[in-house]
């Protein structure tokens, strides 16, 4: 099954996941557009148990847009990692932070109420107004 690794934009941070993730969600929130500076994000569900940093705690920095919600970039480049809500099992890895060759498979569209008028959504995966059912 093997694992699969990630960086920053710098180098700084790197981090492995084992095993690797396979699901892909694109999150069209207000808050997601503005951390990531695009029409959306791109992020993969992890268990936090799955989820091993190898180097850049030093460099590892988070905010907080809500109270109950971090989200830790690198403090050299800038590069968002991930997400996490407090108390919750999972992270939500940044998929452009992943190093090539990781299969994932892209699920569904997430707080598409939220839509960036100018981005039109292109494929026909589920849409949803808010969080994906269940979560």
């Amino acid at each position: 099954m093997g694992s699969a690794t990630g960086s920053c934009l710098c180098g700084a941070i790197s981090y492995r996941i084992d095993p690797p993730p396979r699901e892909l969600y694109f999150c069209h929130c207000a808050q997601c557009r503005k951390a990531q500076g695009s029409a959306f994000a791109a992020s993969v569900p992890v268990p936090a148990a799955h989820f091993t940093l190898l180097s850049g705690s030093d460099a590892l920095r988070s905010y907080r847009a809500t109270p109950s919600k971090a989200r830790y970039f690198c403090g050299h480049c800038g590069s968002p990692i991930y997400s996490r809500v407090d108390g919750n099992a999972l992270l939500r890895v940044r998929a452009g932070t992943l190093d090539a060759g990781v299969a994932l498979q892209p699920v569904a569209h997430i707080f598409v109420a939220d839509r960036a008028g100018w981005h039109a959504i292109g494929d026909e995966l589920p849409r949803h107004p808010g969080r994906e059912p269940g979560r």
